[in-house]
């Protein structure tokens, strides 16, 4: 599975951008895709994950309520909506994926990566 992030920016705070990744994989309904970010300085965290069953998207605390993350099986893509930007929310997004049944909230668990998309909030 390869994949490949899109749609970063540099944005005010309040702005909104849509991040997008897109996979080339045949058996991408079975996978669980997810968005990480990792700020200037720090570890690389969760942002949002969404089940390839169909179970309920998990979102961090911190973007609960302004984050979405949605898939579109007929593009094998998937995306982050992120609206009511804060310049916390400054980071290098990654997009990735995993085919194991293991835990979808270990970073280490996902076996694929996206190459990062730079976004950026000014106050």
């Amino acid at each position: 599975v390869q994949l490949q992030a899109s749609g970063g920016g540099s944005v005010q705070a309040g702005d909104s951008l849509r991040l997008s990744c897109d996979a080339s994989a045949r058996t991408f309904r079975a996978i669980d895709v997810a968005w990480f970010r990792q700020p200037p300085g720090k570890e690389r965290e969760l942002v949002a994950v969404m089940p390839w069953r169909g179970d309920r998207p998990y979102y961090s605390d911190s973007v609960k309520g302004r984050f979405t993350i949605s898939r579109d099986n007929a593009k094998d893509t998937w995306y982050l909506q992120m609206n009511n930007l804060k310049p916390g929310d400054t980071a290098v997004y990654y997009c990735a994926a995993k085919t194991n049944s293991a835990n979808l909230y270990q970073i280490f668990n996902y076996d694929y990566w996206g190459q990062g998309t730079q976004v950026t909030v000014s106050s």
